[in-house]
């Protein structure tokens, strides 16, 4: 067993030199002799981040793929034989995945907590985590989802999430990889507030319309953004007052829109979830003057919100999405379990 190395897995940074494991561009993910302070764990499946997943779909099909589950497969084991990791080259997004502790390093700071043979969920980016792919056995389209035989690298810095007991392991997987998400919407909803969801129909819109709803309570309003008037029902029965068929990037009509039902008030809270890019000004254009917008979708150019703001001349504060908060896991989980609604709709998209 190699000794010495870092808590934050600069060890295993091969280019580089010098950098973290998320930034950097390729990773050490040789399985067979790990350091003294990591988790090694043999996975079983990968959720890719939604944003990634798609990109990469569709950049497949664009090649001219015929057999897109086969091309998939091909790409991510290409990807992490190249770089040692599953972080989209175009978009550097990864996802997270679930698996069965296989080794603990004695030098592993939550050592105590855990066991060889536990079934656990990664809480931490696959954009940062040594990953290697023996096989790709399926690949779920409609989940977002890869069945693999493979191995990764937990650091120490790394937190995970043991998988519950009372729920299928990938149902925990669909909800554990986006908790940050109603996490941070507890955090920011205040009662009263006018509550714009971008992407409200999704795996992470629906439990950010379910959190607003509760801390906005019967003064505030929540209301959804989506693209198909199929979605209504769902936004309805999961928090949202209102509904708003629009393209995600269609600024003028989100705009207007959020002012019908606002009464000219606009949001106080923008929060931008749908997995496709140039969504930044159609988030700032919705909320009030002073409003706050939380960019949690990993298709977010900083550039192009920060820009974008300043061009039309809209003075709110904006929040790139951080992935972790204290307790999110069970915060997530805890979400599902007391709300059936919300239960039944994760257990009808994701489970097998």
């Amino acid at each position: 067993m190699k000794t010495g190395g870092c808590r934050y897995g600069t060890h295993r940074v091969i280019e580089p030199h010098g950098v973290l494991p998320q930034p950097a561009r390729v990773l050490n993910n040789d399985m067979s002799e790990i350091w003294d302070n990591e988790l090694l764990i043999d996975v079983t499946r990968l959720n890719v981040d939604s944003a990634s997943f798609h990109q990469i779909k569709n950049k497949l099909i664009g090649q001219g793929h015929q057999d897109i589950e086969k091309a998939f497969a091909e790409h991510a084991i290409d990807l992490t034989t190249r770089t040692g990791k599953h972080k989209n080259e175009d978009t550097g997004s990864g996802g997270m995945l679930i698996g069965t502790v296989a080794a603990i390093g004695p030098n592993f700071e939550m050592k105590d907590m855990i066991r060889v043979g536990d079934r656990i969920a990664s809480l931490v980016s696959l954009s940062l985590t040594p990953l290697k792919i023996n096989k790709v056995k399926r690949v779920l389209l409609d989940k977002d989802q890869l069945e693999i035989d493979g191995q990764a690298i937990l650091f120490s810095s790394g937190i995970y999430a043991k998988l519950p007991d009372d729920m299928d392991e990938n149902l925990a997987l669909s909800v554990l990889d986006v908790a940050g998400a109603p996490a941070q919407v507890e955090r920011l909803v205040k009662p009263g507030d006018n509550v714009v969801i971008i992407g409200a129909n999704g795996k992470s819109g629906i439990l950010c319309n379910a959190v607003a709803k509760e801390r906005a309570g019967i003064s505030g309003k929540v209301i959804g953004v989506v693209r198909n008037p199929n979605y209504i029902p769902t936004c309805k029965k999961t928090g949202c007052h209102e509904v708003i068929i629009a393209d995600a990037t269609d600024a003028i009509t989100i705009q207007k829109e959020v002012s019908r039902v606002t009464d000219g008030k606009m949001a106080d809270l923008v929060i931008n979830v749908v997995n496709i890019e140039d969504t930044e000004l159609p988030s700032i254009m919705a909320a009030k003057d002073r409003g706050l917008v939380y960019f949690f979708s990993m298709a977010t150019s900083f550039t192009k919100a920060a820009l974008g703001a300043e061009g039309i001349g809209a003075d709110v504060d904006m929040i790139l999405g951080n992935g972790y908060a204290h307790n999110h896991a069970l915060i997530a989980l805890d979400l599902l379990r007391r709300n059936p609604v919300l239960m039944e709709l994760f257990r009808a998209r994701y489970t097998d």
